[in-house]
This record gives C-alpha cells, structure tokens and sequence, in this order.
C-alpha cells in the first residue's frame, strides 16, 4: 500500500483521515500522537524534520501541513469529487483564502495557543491571560464564518468541500474547549460532523491518546 497517513488523536490529524473517508481511499494508518514520543524516532524524522503530525506518505512523496494534504489528496484522488475546486478557478481562490484564514487565524493564532497554555502547560507555562485573549481573539475571527454561512451549510458554492471540513475540525475543537460559539456555528459542524466519512474518521483518529 503506497499511501500512508501519520498521526492521531488531534483535531489536526483528523483532516486527512476524514480526507480519505470522503474519497474512500483504501490507505494505511499510522496512528502516532503528538506528545508520544514517537514523533522524535529517528525514523520519523526522516520523513519530517519538524517532528509534527500529520504525515502522508504517497510512493515517494512526503506530505506534511494539514491543509497541504487534504488538497493533495482532493486535487490527486477526486479531481471529479467537488472536494476541492479546480485550479485555476474563482472557487478555487475562495478555497485557498478559507484554508489561510482557518490555519491561521483559527488555529494557530488562537486554538493552538489555547492547546499550549492549557494542555502542554507543562512545557510552554501556565499564561491564562494568553488563553483568555485566544478566546476572544477566535470569537473575533470566527465571527467572518458565522455570517458567511448565516444562510447556508456550505462556505463555496452549493456543496461540501474540503474547507468545510478543515472549519469543521476547529469547531469541533473550540467546542472541546469549552468555546462558546454560535448555534449557527453548532449547527453547522453537526451537519458535517453526521457525514460517515466523519464518523469513520474519528473512531479512528480518536481511537488513541494524544500523549502528555
């Protein structure tokens, strides 16, 4: 079997897993956490020097950054699926502009600050005046979402997408943290996190721990 995904346990994980399930790609889990240790195998950085999850492995290509592979596998694997828009298009720079946005603003600009100041406190220090300012910093953000979806379920054009899925994944997120969101918002990531490809994904994403 020539593709491989590396990593569980995370909402960052998460992302090709779900990927594959959408696309029913026949694939090899690796299913490694974070704060395990095995990120820190030689064998593992050989394939990324970052020591960051997840990973895909396809032949001879590496693929780490979440975004990177969900688009990967849409572009490679269902470039008739809708999944991910067709180069070169108008719903293609929308796309591009939503995974930005969501990488940054969403996840690790608040989330993830969130994630080191709570979760790994341990390593990066207690700081709640980080975390309250990450809180407010992500209702802030998320807010552009909750009007661009006031009126539907979809954030390009009429249908699912991957940028649907990478918003799912921090919603689904801040909502494990105890962030209030929108019922718009609530509503929005039940719809998508009822797809079997999700539900598929999670029972194996989750399926480890995370590691302390």
């Amino acid at each position: 079997m020539s593709l491989v995904i590396w990593g569980g346990a995370t909402a960052r994980t998460i992302r090709p897993h779900w990927m594959c399930h959408e696309l029913e790609l026949d694939y090899e889990p690796k299913l490694i956490g974070s704060r395990t240790g095995e990120t820190q195998t030689d064998a593992f950085r050989a394939l990324n020097a970052k020591e960051k999850i997840p990973v895909m492995v396809d032949g001879d290509l590496v693929l780490s950054e979440s975004a990177a592979i969900v688009t990967y596998l849409g572009d490679t694997y269902g470039p008739d699926s809708g999944l991910v828009p067709a180069p070169f298009t108008r719903e293609r720079a929308l796309y591009n502009q939503w995974l930005s946005f969501i990488q940054m603003e969403l996840d690790a600009h608040t989330l993830y600050v969130m994630r080191k100041h709570r979760d790994l406190a341990t390593l990066y220090g207690e700081a709640p005046n980080a975390i309250e300012t990450a809180i407010a910093g992500f209702q802030k953000q998320v807010a552009v979402a909750d009007t661009a979806l006031a009126d539907t379920d979809y954030l390009i054009a009429d249908r699912f997408t991957a940028a649907d899925l990478m918003m799912t994944s921090v919603l689904t997120w801040a909502e494990a943290y105890g962030v209030e969101i929108s019922q718009r918002l609530t509503d929005y990531a039940a719809t998508h996190t009822a797809r079997p490809a999700f539900q598929a994904a999670a029972r194996l994403n989750f399926s480890i721990s995370p590691g302390a």
